[in-house]
């Protein structure tokens, strides 16, 4: 299992206001599947990709990445595992407006301490495997909101990641782009191996799963075949 939650508990406090995110979630994802994390707005789901991929920490109970158990380790641990073993891609797409496609999608390389020719050749490789090559010098708001996501999927796969988390990828696109974004995130999990959680309202996008865990109220309440 590349993901392992036991009875994990998310608890924000708030001076004497307390808010359960997260009720004892149980979770295993299998290393090389698509999960679709799908439930009602505020039963979860973001706070689990969070946890997930060391954004946040539990409150309570155990979490595995990778076969490393996160929960306790120290912040600078935390986000070398980040950058070394998860991708992200969210809604919102978080490009940087003032960089050029290619600067966005070497930041990951950058922060990693990859040499400059490698992250050159990796980049330019990514952006010909998604269609995007002729975009390398364009900043993000030149580009439509379909290609701006498959730019943040680019930056997701810089380090070669064993884990794709996407918050809501096509929450921002029209149903014919949310449909190839999820495609293509099917295309790279079978690919290159990577492990996909994939969090969405669409309920289309879940046949393209492997598995689907339904939430509601901060817990996990079934995990079937999609």
């Amino acid at each position: 299992m590349i993901v392992e939650l036991d009875d994990v508990w998310k608890i924000y406090r708030v001076g004497r206001i307390s808010y359960s995110a997260l009720r004892g979630v149980n979770l295993s994802v299998e290393e090389g599947e698509m999960l679709a994390v799908v439930g009602p707005s505020g039963s979860g789901k973001t706070t689990l990709l969070n946890i997930v991929g060391t954004l946040d920490r539990p409150t309570e109970g155990r979490v595995s990445l990778a076969g490393h158990e996160i929960s306790g380790l120290p912040s600078s641990r935390l986000a070398e595992m980040r950058n070394g073993i998860v991708g992200f891609i969210f809604q919102t797409f978080n490009l940087i407006g003032h960089l050029s496609i290619e600067k966005n999608v070497e930041l990951p390389a950058i922060a990693a301490g990859v040499p400059s020719s490698e992250r050159h050749a990796r980049v330019r490789a990514l952006l010909e495997e998604l269609g995007l090559i002729s975009h390398i010098g364009k900043r993000p708001l030149e580009l439509s909101g379909g290609e701006q996501q498959r730019v943040a999927m680019a930056r997701a796969l810089m380090n070669n990641p064993k884990l794709i988390l996407a918050d809501e990828p096509t929450g921002n696109l029209d149903s014919t782009n949310a449909l190839a974004v999820v495609d293509l995130l099917r295309r790279i999990k079978e690919e290159r191996g990577v492990t996909v959680m994939l969090v969405t309202h669409n309920m289309e996008l879940v046949k393209y799963a492997d598995r689907v865990a339904r939430m509601r109220d901060g817990r996990v309440i079934e995990v079937t075949a999609a």
